[in-house]
């Protein structure tokens, strides 16, 4: 599996910028051709690096309700738990999972109190913190990383003989083929409900 070189990273330091920008241009900015850009953006989104394009919306241009930081905090063991019920909405803009079970993320909403109430799991919560946003700033920083995913089977760090698959939209990452092999094989044994 090729790594990230200095093309692929300043194409993704471009995108993150503005995701709107044409191949055209990002072409002229590393010196390829649009193809070849556009070859280098596909294989960036097949390997995970790329995982969507999204669009930095100004709330304060927008009438929607209140801005708010909340901290949630979790009992062992519910973390992801409450991470997915408050992802699961459109009032949640970003959205963290801390080490120790601690949920951090923006709330839009006309009443955040109310909302949380209803969201968050009554069982899995010991207490919560709110607190109104004055502003807020998203500021994407790439610097220069390496490919560095990890094989879902052993753990193990996927190297340049690394492989690959696509399975039901996802995409998974082997160090070896007998890692993809010995994966797939208890994958289609799940699908089938062995």
């Amino acid at each position: 599996m090729r790594g990230l070189d200095d093309t692929d990273r300043e194409i993704l330091r471009i995108l993150t910028a503005d995701g709107r920008r044409s191949y055209s241009d990002i072409a002229e900015q590393v010196e390829l051709s649009p193809p070849a850009v556009s070859d280098r953006v596909d294989r960036l989104q097949e390997l995970g690096v790329i995982r969507r394009f999204t669009v930095d919306i100004d709330r304060d241009l927008l009438r929607e309700g209140t801005g708010a930081l909340v901290t949630v905090r979790a009992n062992p063991g519910a973390g992801e738990q409450v991470r997915d019920r408050l992802a699961d909405t459109d009032h949640v803009e970003s959205l963290f999972l801390t080490a120790d079970e601690t949920v951090v993320c923006t709330v839009v909403a006309e009443d955040v109190r109310a909302f949380l109430a209803d969201r968050l799991p009554a069982n899995a919560v010991t207490g919560y913190d709110v607190q109104l946003l004055a502003d807020s700033t998203w500021i994407p920083r790439l610097g220069e990383p390496e490919l560095a995913p990890e094989c879902v089977e052993c753990g193990n760090s996927v190297g340049g003989d690394g492989e690959r698959e696509r399975l039901d939209d996802d995409i998974y990452h082997f160090c070896c083929s007998s890692c993809r092999d010995a994966f797939l094989d208890r994958y289609e044994r799940l699908s089938e409900g062995v």
